[in-house]
């Protein structure tokens, strides 16, 4: 194994992997709290469940279909500049997110502004930590992305406590502020890696052409369908079912604590098995989590075990990803590729949530979360079909 890329210091090149722990933290911690404000925001405009899951929808697939663009913006500029756009688009949305009387309004204000944010803080981020790391990749990006699972953890319960005491409107302003300027902290040490071999743009059309990246691409298109349906409901799952809202909320919590599990269990683990046997066997864990939550009929003990069980599964899938990139494709011009692969979980994100929320409007739960399980599994078996080389344990 080749030693560390570039000439950055150990202590400055972990400082690179802190950064993008806080902007994931940041950007997922306020992204996936949504579920938190689904309650108070529908009940005030008189949505559905489907029209206001379409505001995370969106939100989602903006950030996902964004990377493609801030990828290839941070390849040629360098991670910092995007961040900072990311930051001032955080600030702005959430705040005027806070102002909205339709809920229409709030699909332009959160969803092209938590949206654009997330789009600059994750995948730059991501691939700059890739970037500077051969030897301990796997583990740098376990760490890096391990913020999702914090954010979603602190987030999601802070959010619904503030609701609380504050209403959502004022909870908005406060996550503006504080994410806004969480994200220009990040920016500090998003320092641009080195290119190795002399690499120089990616083509993205022969990019499509490759069996390896449309395999990966559908696989995570189709997951993400069933992926963020509990992100938005389990929340209002567990309430119709006498569940306090407090611990209700505190659910998605549980998902994002245990994500930390799987992105650093499985990341570190990925360097001696291999990042792609990994992510598929992630894929399967995900896809058997939603006959766990089919099952529960509201016990709680069950719906934590739920939440443990996709969380391992999810932290698993979004930490390897990048890994199985880099294995695939190197690392030149890897916020390009990685950007590109994300826009298949752009589609599923978009399509998913509402999906499921009209599913669970017409026919009940029970037949939004057997959509889930169907769906996670049909991309678990697609996913099996990628090749694993040799090479793949690198």
């Amino acid at each position: 194994m080749s030693e560390e890329p570039g000439d950055l210091s150990s202590l400055r090149r972990w400082g690179v992997v802190g950064a993008a722990f806080l902007s994931c933290f940041t950007c997922f911690g306020v992204a996936y709290s949504f579920g938190a404000f689904f309650d108070s925001m529908s009940e005030e405009f008189g949505s559905g469940k489907g029209m206001t899951a379409l505001m995370f929808s969106l939100t989602t697939c903006f950030y996902f279909l964004g990377g493609v663009v801030t990828g290839k913006l941070a390849d040629r500029f360098g991670p910092r500049r995007v961040v900072m756009v990311g930051a001032v688009s955080m600030g702005v949305g959430l705040f005027l997110t806070s102002l909205v009387q339709a809920i229409w309004v709030g699909f332009i204000t959160y969803g092209v502004g938590v949206g654009t944010a997330t789009a600059c803080g994750y995948v730059p981020m991501v691939a700059t930590v890739g970037g500077w790391f051969n030897k301990r990749r796997t583990v740098a990006l376990g760490l890096a992305v391990a913020g999702i699972g914090a954010g979603t953890l602190i987030c999601a319960p802070l959010a619904a406590s503030l609701i609380d005491r504050y209403g959502w409107r004022t909870t908005y302003v406060i996550f503006a502020i504080a994410g806004m300027a969480a994200l220009f902290i990040a920016s500090i040490g998003a320092v641009k890696p080195p290119i190795v071999g002399g690499g120089g743009a990616v083509d993205l059309r022969a990019l499509t052409r490759d069996r390896r990246f449309l395999t990966l691409y559908s696989a995570s298109l189709i997951t993400t369908m069933a992926l963020f349906t509990p992100f938005v409901f389990v929340k209002t799952y567990a309430t119709d079912r006498g569940i306090p809202s407090g611990r209700a909320a505190a659910l998605i919590g549980v998902i994002g604590a245990s994500s930390i599990v799987g992105r650093l269990g499985l990341g570190a683990l990925g360097a001696k098995v291999g990042p792609i046997r990994l992510m598929q066997a992630s894929f399967g864990v995900m896809a058997g989590s939603y006959a766990i939550w089919l099952v529960a009929d509201g016990r709680y003990a069950v719906l934590v075990t739920f939440a443990i069980v996709l969380g391992v599964g999810y932290g698993g899938f979004i930490a390897l990803s990048p890994a199985a990139v880099a294995v695939m494709f190197g690392t030149n011009g890897m916020a390009t590729i990685l950007g590109a692969t994300y826009t298949g979980a752009g589609i599923g994100g978009l399509v998913g949530p509402p999906l499921a929320g009209a599913i669970i409007d017409g026919a009940g739960f029970n037949a939004g979360i057997s959509y889930a399980l169907i769906t996670a599994a049909i991309s678990t078996v697609v996913l099996f079909t990628l090749p694993v080389s040799r090479t793949s344990a690198a």
